[in-house]
């Protein structure tokens, strides 16, 4: 083994060995929100956890949104309610790691690691665009995303984000999505003068095909948007013009966002193509009844010809899908060719020694980057044909 390679592994195995010591935060449940109607599906109030900032960090502040997709029936909500996606009081045990962009070590997180960082518990299962007075009389389900994200946003400004000087919303899937859609509300709750930017991770999903060639997202989105009376929430400059389920597809939505806004994807995501979820894009579970793609989501490397070539197909879908978005010179975008779902929450892929590179930049890097100008060009697409296994995000 060269220096170089036992360098590398050595810096490896001391980020896993770091990353096992991350923060542990408690919860916060936001109980003065159930005043206001803001609550998760079963009526219980939201949470989230803080861990304040300090020093140079004392006045900026970064909050993520979790992921956990979308309940679009009454069945799906009602069995969502129970579980940590749908109610507070499952949200044990009450503390939860933080890493990647949360992470309290400048070795890991050099950019961010002393802001106030907040993590918000996802329970309602729209994105936070939900938002119906009326409460299901046989399921007692409320429907109520929009007022927890205005809550929990205004409980943040009390306790010192109204005078943030430097401020980030991001989020991953379903919390990167909630990102993209809540990213201008979230800019005018802050200071005029504050830096604010948002960084939406694994939220770029697409209006794309199963491989039997149904329009099952479409299908999906506009049952989130009609069950949870998402339309008043999402853009006005979107869904003036189309129907509201489409302004849930960030291809239809970003060139109405306002706010500076930096993408980070893959062009081959995990979730997209396939995963054990009847909603995915791709291969739903119940068109691969023999679980012929099983091995093949856990490593592309175990995936036949076949389904290469139509996870590659895939790839090109997205990112024609992508690549029509409005031109930018101020929206930022790293693209990768991972096979993964979810890339700012990992210590691994955040900033490591094996950290994802494009044009030699980590992730953390490019988003710092941009973030605080200090590189003009900070578009980052990888260009490798096909998607190839990257670090795990456990």
């Amino acid at each position: 083994m060269t220096a170089t390679k036992y360098l590398l592994v050595l810096l490896a195995m001391l980020t896993t060995i770091m990353a096992q010591k991350e923060l542990m935060v408690n919860i916060t449940i936001l109980h003065s929100a159930t005043a206001e109607g803001a609550v998760c599906l079963d009526g219980s109030p939201p949470a989230y956890h803080l861990d304040r900032g300090y020093g140079t960090g004392l006045r900026s502040w970064i909050i993520t949104i979790d992921g956990g997709g979308w309940c679009s029936s009454i069945s799906d909500c009602h069995n969502r309610s129970n579980s940590v996606l749908g109610s507070s009081t499952k949200m044990l045990p009450p503390q939860v790691r933080f890493s990647g962009i949360l992470h309290n070590d400048l070795r890991i997180n050099p950019d961010f690691y002393n802001w106030n960082r907040v993590r918000v518990r996802y329970c309602d299962g729209s994105s936070f665009t939900g938002d119906v007075d009326d409460v299901d009389p046989d399921t007692k389900l409320y429907y109520r995303g929009a007022r927890i994200f205005r809550a929990i946003m205004n409980d943040l400004s009390r306790k010192g984000m109204q005078t943030a000087e430097n401020a980030i919303l991001s989020g991953t899937s379903a919390g990167g999505l909630a990102t993209i859609l809540n990213c201008d509300k979230f800019k005018s709750l802050l200071p005029d003068d504050a830096r604010v930017k948002c960084v939406a991770d694994a939220g770029f999903f697409i209006n794309a095909k199963t491989i039997s060639g149904t329009s099952d997202i479409q299908d999906e989105y506009k049952r989130v948007v009609t069950l949870h009376g998402s339309a008043k929430n999402l853009p006005p400059s979107c869904t003036s013009i189309m129907e509201p389920s489409l302004c849930f597809f960030p291809r239809n939505v970003v060139p109405y966002v306002q706010t500076l806004l930096f993408i980070i994807n893959s062009q081959y995501d995990l979730w997209q193509v396939e995963d054990t979820n009847v909603s995915n894009i791709l291969v739903p579970e119940y068109l691969d009844p023999q679980r012929v793609w099983k091995n093949c989501k856990v490593h592309i490397s175990n995936c036949t010809l076949s389904q290469r070539i139509i996870i590659q197909d895939f790839g090109v879908e997205f990112l024609k899908a992508f690549l029509g978005l409005t031109p930018s010179f101020t929206r930022g975008y790293f693209i990768t060719s991972c096979y993964s779902h979810g890339q700012i929450q990992s210590a691994r892929y955040w900033f490591s020694a094996n950290s994802p590179r494009l044009l030699n930049k980590t992730i953390a890097e490019a988003v710092a980057d941009w973030y605080f100008d200090r590189a003009e060009f900070h578009q980052y697409i990888d260009p490798y044909p096909c998607g190839r296994d990257c670090w795990s995000t456990s």
